[in-house]
């Protein structure tokens, strides 16, 4: 096996200075609106603060950090981050990785660089592109940002993706210039690939699996995607996960709130609650070994699949040995590369009742931290996808049929 360049540790100064000061100016900005005109009652900030104090040297990690939260409004994120102190917003290496919008926050090149520098990854929603879904290459980065390096059995950081852009070169340049190790999310795109550098393993990302602004009048909470599943189930090593819960965001942008509609309203009273880190063996330990048990049961079929191939080839008397060897490189028989799945793992009805029952728990996590807060009891029929299926409509907001919610579609 050819040998390779170790991964690159860390972007170029350009890109490095370019993601602080978006990312800080951003932090400072947030701040001032969350603080400065309106009133927030947080609670577990200091614990969350030790959390992040403990990650700040990306070599002393030992996992990924995933926070996960209801969303009431387009200023969630990054609004809520403003409760983060000013020496933390200008230290992108700490801060949180999130999943934005295509259509919205990458629909021309002053946002497309903005949001990538300010570590949003591209997403397509399936309403509104063909490319959306459960397994877009976005979803390849976030689980990979969670995870330890390297992504296959060699170090070779040229072999990040299916999707990713291969690089002949010897060395890997920096995403701020041209001719970089990027990742396409459409065919025709190219974003810079985050998880190649060694400084975001074990990254902090944060989800919103409603996938949607749900302004409820109790703030309860739509079922959740089964994209965070992927993320508990798939990164490498099992991520620290920590349920949150916002509440009064959506008075600052209500989705039904006249001109002009892109300011916000302010004076209001903003909650925050961040929760306990979970136990990851006692809630979700039962649903990995069943997801490890399928990758395994997956990769022996085709292991068996392919030595079938290659016994049927040889047997062939048109087909040489040498063609044979050719056609089926000892190379295929490596692992896949983490957060890439073959159809039968991505479509099988055991991967999709573990993926329900994931995304299930996860939810109750973030219930229970609302509830910590003296919320009423939620409505139990809320958490099935069933339950909103007479939803299908066109427009893009909405007053919901179901709860009577004011909905930002997906």
């Amino acid at each position: 096996m050819a040998s390779h360049p170790p991964a690159p540790q860390s972007p170029g100064l350009p890109w490095r200075t370019s993601s602080s000061m978006i990312m800080g100016m951003t932090g400072v900005i947030s701040r001032f609106l969350l603080t400065g005109l309106n009133t927030v009652e947080v609670t577990g900030l200091s614990r969350f603060l030790n959390i992040l104090k403990s990650r700040e040297d990306p070599e002393k990690r030992p996992r990924g950090l995933l926070t996960v939260s209801n969303h009431i409004s387009v200023v969630d994120d990054p609004l809520i981050w403003g409760l983060l102190p000013l020496s933390q917003a200008f230290n992108p290496s700490n801060l949180r990785w999130t999943l934005g919008a295509h259509d919205i926050c990458f629909k021309n090149k002053f946002f497309g660089n903005f949001f990538t520098y300010g570590q949003v990854l591209p997403t397509h929603r399936l309403k509104h592109s063909e490319h959306g879904g459960l397994f877009q290459p976005s979803l390849t980065q976030a689980i990979r940002l969670l995870s330890s390096q390297p992504f296959t059995s060699s170090s070779s950081p040229s072999h990040l993706s299916g999707s990713a852009s291969r690089q002949q070169d010897d060395d890997i340049p920096d995403p701020f210039t041209v001719g970089t190790l990027t990742f396409t999310t459409n065919g025709t795109d190219s974003i810079p690939a985050p998880s190649v550098y060694t400084r975001n393993r074990h990254s902090w990302v944060h989800v919103f699996p409603e996938g949607l602004v749900h302004q409820h009048p109790a703030v309860d909470l739509r079922y959740f995607k089964w994209g965070v599943a992927r993320l508990i189930l798939e990164s490498e090593p099992a991520p620290d996960i920590l349920p949150m819960f916002i509440d009064g965001t959506q008075q600052m942008m209500p989705e039904d709130r006249e001109f002009p509609r892109f300011l916000p309203r302010f004076g209001k009273k903003i909650r925050v609650a961040f929760g306990d880190v979970l136990d990851y063996e006692a809630t979700f330990g039962d649903l990995r070994r069943r997801w490890q048990n399928l990758v395994k049961k997956s990769n022996e079929e085709e292991r068996v699949r392919r030595n079938l191939l290659v016994v049927a080839a040889k047997k062939n008397k048109k087909t040489s040995d040498a063609d044979v060897d050719h056609d089926f490189n000892p190379l295929q028989d490596e692992p896949m590369l983490l957060g890439e799945l073959p159809d039968y793992l991505k479509f099988c009805k055991e991967a999709q009742e573990i993926r329900i029952e994931v995304a299930r728990r996860m939810r109750e996590e973030v219930l229970k931290v609302r509830k910590s807060l003296g919320y009423p009891d939620p409505d139990p029929s809320l958490g099935s996808a069933d339950t909103w299926v007479v939803e299908k409509t066109a427009a893009t907001r909405y007053k919901s049929k179901v709860d009577g919610s004011q909905i930002n579609q997906d």
